[in-house]
């Protein structure tokens, strides 16, 4: 960390709300997403990236050639809940900053965590499938939104994440889990929308909501991709009975096993920030 930047200066960062651009929740409801400039400095992606980084590989269990590995974890290697591992971890994933910032583009009166997840594509990672997330969410409203926050620059050639815009807004392959099948039939389906692939530079983070297709390129740039993200919910959220077996894993890990019709508001899920 350069020594004209102190550990209190980064909590303060984390901290401070962004000024969101004046269109920015306008185009978030109507397009399922939006990317935001600056929103974090170098100085916090790198002092609490190096972090994250250090509890990935202390964590990830994926060793297997990437030859023989499924679509999906050629994809990338997934932690989740790091929150829980390390306490600066919990610093970055907490921040007001975020989490505001994802009250604000709902609409809602405040976010819970669901859960975090690094998602690191390795050197020689392949595609994302495209997907939409709230697949595996046993929840009842579409006030859902994911942070996904990158911890470098991520030009092309590194898989930077793609959206197709106003896919929210239509029921289509709702019952598609993250796949070959996923990519094939969407890539088909999607063509009515419009794409959005573009780098991400650094200290830009994009939001999108669960519903929204998205999907991400190979990496072929020789260097990992390092992303972090944050999936919140409206803090007024409620569970619903798990319509797939991927929806009651996730009832069980993320949401405490909490009755059907009752708010997620176990010790997994916290607010993060309300009005």
């Amino acid at each position: 960390m350069p020594a004209t930047i102190d550990k209190k200066t980064l909590l303060t960062q984390l901290e401070q709300p962004y000024e969101l651009p004046a269109d920015a929740k306008a185009f978030y409801q109507e397009y399922g997403y939006v990317k935001l400039k600056n929103v974090l400095s170098a100085e916090v992606l790198e002092y609490y990236g190096k972090i994250i980084s250090d509890q990935v590989i202390k964590l990830n269990t994926l060793t297997k050639p990437m030859e023989e590995r499924t679509t999906y974890e050629r994809a990338f290697l997934q932690i989740m809940n790091l929150w829980r591992e390390d306490e600066e971890v919990k610093e970055f994933v907490f921040s007001k900053r975020l989490a505001k910032i994802a009250t604000d583009l709902m609409g809602v009166d405040g976010v819970r965590m669901y859960h975090d997840q690094a998602l690191y594509k390795e050197s020689s990672g392949g595609i994302t499938p495209w997907h939409a997330d709230q697949f595996y969410w046993p929840l009842s409203s579409t006030n859902t939104i994911t942070a996904w926050i990158p911890l470098q620059a991520t030009p092309m050639e590194m898989g930077p994440l793609a959206f197709a815009e106003k896919s929210q807004s239509v029921e289509i392959g709702r019952d598609l889990e993250i796949s070959d099948e996923s990519e094939a039939q969407m890539a088909a389906q999607l063509t009515q929308f419009e794409l959005n692939e573009t780098p991400f530079d650094l200290g830009e983070v994009s939001f999108h909501a669960g519903w929204l297709f998205h999907r991400a390129g190979a990496n072929v740039s020789g260097q990992a991709r390092k992303v972090m993200t944050m999936i919140y919910m409206d803090k007024d959220q409620q569970i619903t009975k798990p319509r797939n077996s991927y929806q009651q894993a996730d009832w069980e890990t993320w949401l405490s096993s909490k009755e059907t019709g009752t708010t997620p508001d176990g010790p997994l899920n916290p607010v993060l920030f309300s009005y």
